[in-house]
């Protein structure tokens, strides 16, 4: 009987994988009842499917203006989607356990470790509390504030409005109420609203630092110090944010479709705000289709690259980028070993940074490839704007340069393979596909020479 029980053991990855399709098919059942729509007609069933999986995926893209074709319903079945993919499925069921003080084991915990793309985490149950209480505080203070704008400007629906837009801001979720200003117009009509721009971005910047990076400075007093993860996630996201900030500044200052005719200040806020958002966020405050394809090529890197491990945004990740420079640094200066930060990276990490980059990068490629030759003869999006798309539904950022609203049916059938596959990691989504209950044994081979460049 034991070694029953051993065969049927799912591996965290695979949890994970099953975790989210259940997530996705339970919110697409919701969102075709006809209460979830205005017209309160059924809708179309591929379409909810889209819209779940871009909310359970965190990603933001639309088939429908999440105003003008969702009632209060649907609204907050998209807002629940968000918030359990935001902050991931394993975490929140850890969190209701230990609420109703039952006992969780290694394994329970390791499964929500995975959930939170950390294969090393330590804290136990008091993280997994510390996640969910502290994401509340910040999503309500964050509608607090937005409500100073949104409730003297659209009335009591300006309530539901900050909550909502505060809940997507911080989970990077990307999906907003803004339709009644214009259909699928995002941010654009907040260009000149500092308070919104600077709470949603906060918002985002927090979600995207990630779980580990918040229990680190929850316990600062004990530990004395910040650990390796969190000053290189900090380190990384600072010169990210500054280097795409001063990008928008130059690229797009002379383009009069964006930030022309903006005074100085307001430029600065919108390229700071770009800069927050394309890494994850989702929202658009400039109008991506209408930026240069030398801006849009920048925002690809960006959205590529990501937020943080363990938090709510997507991407390879801001430390494995860290990994690859430090790697390619150490072999420039003929150092045996890779160091960061005075601390030498093990292998095992070394190997992992490769199989991500290598993964995604043929994910995205993959998706791009679709994408381009499903394309009507006459549309006007071309590669850019096709790789633009498919690196955002990789990347979960959910920004759109304008290829995933022509594409046909097949092109959004990859566009949801994608959401998916980059919200659970190509990684863990191959594990779940391969790897059995037990773990691999090393076998000894003889060593072998390869020239390499």
């Amino acid at each position: 009987m034991p070694i029953l029980k051993k065969a049927k053991r799912f591996n965290a990855a695979r949890t994970l994988v099953i975790g989210f399709a259940v997530i996705i098919a339970a919110g697409t059942l919701l969102l075709c009842l006809p209460i979830s729509s205005k017209s309160r007609e059924f809708t179309p069933i591929f379409d909810c499917f889209f819209t779940a999986t871009s909310a359970s995926c965190v990603t933001g893209m639309t088939i429908y203006d999440t105003y003008l074709h969702w009632s209060l319903f649907g609204q907050i079945v998209i807002a629940l989607l968000v918030q359990v993919g935001g902050l991931g499925f394993v975490t929140i069921i850890t969190f209701f356990n230990i609420a109703l003080g039952k006992k969780l084991g290694y394994r329970t915990l390791k499964n929500a470790a995975e959930d939170l793309t950390e294969s090393s985490f330590e804290g136990g149950r008091r993280i997994f509390v510390s996640i969910i209480k502290y994401s509340f505080i910040f999503e309500l203070c964050g509608a607090a504030v937005l409500a100073t704008v949104f409730v003297p400007k659209y009335g009591g629906y300006g309530v539901w409005m900050s909550i909502f837009m505060s809940l997507m801001a911080f989970c990077n979720g990307g999906f907003d109420l803004m339709g009644m200003e214009g259909e699928s117009s995002s941010l654009i009509s907040c260009q000149n609203d500092p308070v919104v721009l600077i709470t949603i971005s906060l918002l985002i910047i927090l979600g995207g630092l990630g779980f580990i990076v918040w229990e680190n400075f929850l316990n600062i007093r004990t530990r004395k110090k910040l650990s390796l993860h969190t000053r290189t996630v900090l380190v990384m996201s600072g010169i990210l944010l500054a280097a795409g900030t001063l990008f928008y500044m130059i690229s797009e200052s002379r383009n009069p479709a964006t930030m022309r005719d903006m005074p100085f200040g307001e430029k600065l806020l919108n390229a700071f705000f770009t800069s927050v958002s394309t890494r994850s966020g989702g929202y658009d405050n400039l109008g991506m289709g209408e930026m240069t394809e030398f801006s849009q090529l920048g925002t690809i890197m960006l959205m590529f690259i990501g937020a943080a491990p363990g938090s709510t945004g997507g991407g390879i990740k801001v430390t494995t980028l860290m990994v690859m420079i430090v790697t390619v640094v150490s072999y420039i200066r003929n150092k045996n070993d890779v160091e960061l930060f005075r601390h030498k990276i093990d292998k095992l990490t070394i190997y992992r940074t490769l199989v991500i980059s290598v993964l995604s990068m043929f994910a995205v490629s993959v998706c791009f490839v679709a994408l381009y030759f499903s394309m009507p003869a006459d549309t006007e999006a071309g590669a850019v704007q096709c790789l633009f798309d498919a690196v955002s539904a990789f990347s979960t950022a959910g920004l759109t340069a304008g290829a995933a609203a022509l594409t046909g049916f097949a092109g959004k059938c990859l566009l949801i393979v994608t959401m998916f596959v980059g919200r659970v990691g190509p990684v863990s989504l191959i594990m779940s596909l391969v790897m059995n209950s037990r773990e691999r044994k090393n076998i000894v081979v003889p060593d072998g020479q390869i020239l390499i460049g």
